[in-house]
């Protein structure tokens, strides 16, 4: 089972904290997003993933690569990489795979965190598109169903037709036959807004080819594609999967609850939480952090922070206040 990720795209409204790092791998509570997800799959899918294959920026470099390859290690995957220069849309970054377009797979943009029930079914269905119920649907596309079949897709509907949404995940039993209805839409240079070409599009073009399209749900679906939407997700995950002092030091210091501290992280002489998260190899010294992100690596000394995002290996030391700084930043001057 392959897995399949387009993540070309540059995460500008994440910015200062993917101008470095992908979007996909930036962390929440520990883990990449890109690791999360593959986590999910194994736990739910009836057979485990075994290749990933991923759509990349042309400047994304070695580094980015070899940390997507661990991930891929780690989980008995291979993985493989491809290039989208330059970008004209879903469906293009999905062809942009190649010849890895063949058996089965699933589809993911990684944008979004989502838990789902395990036993997923895939048997009977040429593609199965993971939805959520959302009450106004009309910012996102969402699928049309008779009885157990979908007949239709439609991008941002006017009208209510559904409030099955589509949440950017597809398995596809025969990825050749979605690669054949990408084909088509660039022969027929079918395009949507912007003049790119949407996998909606692709998938419209199986639909019509009679494939058996069919949904199922997730029990969660969490953003992360906006600052405000990481902060709001990471403090969801904080909530659920909170790890304090273990395998993180914490030492003459007040934890308040929910708090995630990383590996190899140090908390000496400050105060931290609610929904603090400390990644791995991050230091906080004689400081107060709460409802705030530290990310890798990074340090933070005699500061009052709240509501913050501290990028990877940057260095905050003697400020108060809310603060969204970038990886490999410095605020203030240390003294020591």
């Amino acid at each position: 089972m392959k897995l399949i990720i387009p993540m070309a795209g540059r995460g500008t409204r994440v910015r200062p904290h993917s101008h470095v790092t992908p979007k996909p791998l930036i962390t929440v509570c520990g883990k990449s997003m890109v690791e999360r997800i593959v986590d999910t799959f194994n736990a739910v899918l009836p057979r485990p993933l075994d290749e990933g294959v991923f759509i990349l920026a042309p400047d994304f470099g070695d580094d980015i690569r070899a940390e997507l390859t661990a991930i891929c290690d780690r989980h008995g995957m291979e993985a493989r990489f491809a290039v989208q220069d330059p970008p004209l849309g879903t469906a293009h970054a999905v062809a942009c795979a190649g010849d890895r377009l063949e058996g089965e797979g699933i589809v993911v943009f990684a944008d979004t965190l989502f838990y789902m029930e395990p036993g997923v079914r895939l048997e009977g269905s040429d593609v199965v598109a993971w939805t959520k119920w959302i009450e106004d649907p009309s910012r996102f596309g969402v699928a049309v169903r008779e009885g157990d079949r979908v007949v239709e897709l439609v991008e941002k509907p006017q009208t209510l037709v559904s409030h099955e949404t589509l949440i950017g995940i597809y398995y596809v039993r025969d990825l050749a036959a979605l690669a054949g209805a990408i084909d088509h839409l660039f022969e027929t240079d079918r395009k949507g807004p912007g003049g790119e070409y949407f996998l909606t599009d692709a998938f419209d073009v199986l639909l019509k080819r009679g494939v058996v399209f069919t949904t199922t749900g997730v029990t969660d679906w969490l953003d992360c594609g906006t600052i405000e939407a990481l902060r709001d997700t990471t403090r969801i995950v904080t909530e659920r999967e909170r790890t304090v002092g273990e395998p993180g030091q914490v030492t003459d210091s007040i934890v308040h609850e929910p708090v995630f501290i990383g590996k190899g992280a140090v908390v000496s002489g400050s105060v931290v939480g609610p929904y603090a998260t400390i990644e791995a190899g991050a230091r906080v010294e004689d400081s107060v952090v709460r409802e705030s992100i530290v990310f890798q690596r990074a340090f933070v000394s005699r500061s009052v922070l709240d509501d913050s995002l501290i990028g990877r290996h940057a260095r905050v030391d003697g400020f108060a206040g809310s603060l969204n700084v970038g990886d490999h930043s410095a605020v203030g001057l240390p003294s020591r």
